[in-house]
């Protein structure tokens, strides 16, 4: 039984999340192209906005490229480099990944507290932007919880277990008894992140891929100043 509900909760949840993101984002993509947008609500509040949007976007970008090269470099490769493992760590995971999830984090307390406290925002704002905003602020500060109790966990390398388990998706040979040594904080940030990518499309998150490359070849927009009577 306890089998059972590790290849539910790490073979049958990744595949069913990572469908829904692909074949979602597909047909929104598709079908109905005006709706990818962020629904900006700059008009209704600024200043916050900015501030907590850079915040957040320059934090979050570090951080996703910070998972992908944590998930795709394999330990050997950087053994072979020379690197040492507190080397890695320390100025891989602990300084660098702890200086985006701070950027991050606090970009989306910002946006979380205007969205929530600011009435013209909040009415504005639809189920799924509430909940949005409060399941990347649990993510971030699982993520950001994670890297920093890496030290009470010593004999745990997420190089040789969590991101063995990550490559062995794509592989379609998912090696899901990996996961019974990482510990829970690790786990729930796993889980929270693959239930963001399941939804990504279904909410204004879909924004984030959706390049206007129609401006490099769209014509001129002309504005002429209406003549004085």
């Amino acid at each position: 039984m306890k089998d059972f509900f590790s290849v539910v909760l790490w073979v049958i949840y990744p595949y069913a999340m990572l469908l829904s993101f692909f074949v979602g984002t597909f047909v929104r993509l598709k079908f109905y192209p005006a709706s990818v947008t962020a629904v900006s609500s700059e008009m209704l509040e600024k200043k916050k906005l900015m501030i907590g949007a850079i915040t957040f976007h320059v934090g979050i970008i570090l951080a996703f490229f910070g998972h992908i090269l944590g998930i795709l470099i394999p330990k050997a490769f950087t053994d072979f480099l020379g690197i040492s493992d507190e080397m890695y760590h320390m100025f891989g995971s602990l300084m660098m990944g702890t200086g985006a999830g701070v950027l991050a984090l606090a970009g989306m307390i910002i946006l979380t507290y205007r969205r929530f406290t600011n009435v013209r925002v909040f009415v504005t704002s639809s189920w799924s932007d509430l909940m949005v905003n409060v399941a990347l602020l649990i993510t971030i500060i699982l993520g950001l919880a994670s890297t920093l109790s890496g030290p009470l966990h010593p004999a745990f390398d997420y190089r040789t277990t969590l991101s063995v388990w990550a490559r062995s998706l794509f592989y379609l040979q998912p090696k899901w008894w990996l996961m019974a040594t990482v510990p829970w904080i690790y786990k729930t940030h796993v889980i929270c992140g693959l239930a963001i990518f399941g939804f990504f499309p279904y909410t204004r998150l879909i924004h984030a891929i959706a390049i206007p490359y129609q401006y490099f070849y769209r014509r001129y927009i002309v504005y002429r100043r209406r003549p004085r009577v």
